[in-house]
């Protein structure tokens, strides 16, 4: 369910839910180094697509994606927006955008993949596959 709220209240959200390679023990988690990890949710508000070396997340109903959510900084929440090619000026440009969802935690961005998924396998229930979960040895 998307959060409903203010413009002031979304902006001032410093929680982000990951759904991918920024999870514990994923490629990419070092990008929430000294980020406050809050715990894990399911999200039935989105969709994930198996884009191969990472998955993408479209706003489709679900039976349950599984996520982990982050307490972040702005420092934090600015490179991760360069690590999603977020472009604030114009989210439809980039790869991706990103929407607050309510959580466990309260309101958290998710970052929602802007690209067409036609031929990518469908995740709608559970995690991204284990076999293409590259953990950090």
């Amino acid at each position: 369910m998307s959060l409903n709220t203010p413009a002031l209240a979304i902006a001032r959200t410093r929680l982000v839910a990951v759904y991918g390679t920024l999870k514990h023990g994923l490629r990419n988690h070092h990008w929430l180094a000294g980020a406050e990890p809050l715990g894990k949710d399911h999200l039935t508000a989105i969709t994930l697509y198996d884009l191969g070396p990472c998955p993408g997340a479209k706003r489709e109903p679900s039976s349950g994606i599984d996520v982990e959510v982050y307490r972040v900084n702005l420092r934090q929440m600015a490179a991760l927006d360069r690590l999603e090619g977020y472009h604030p000026p114009a989210p439809a440009q980039g790869d991706y955008d990103r929407i607050v969802l309510t959580t466990r935690y309260g309101p958290a961005w998710v970052y929602l993949y802007n690209h067409t998924v036609a031929d990518c396998p469908v995740i709608r229930q559970g995690g991204w596959p284990a076999h293409r979960q590259q953990a950090v040895e």
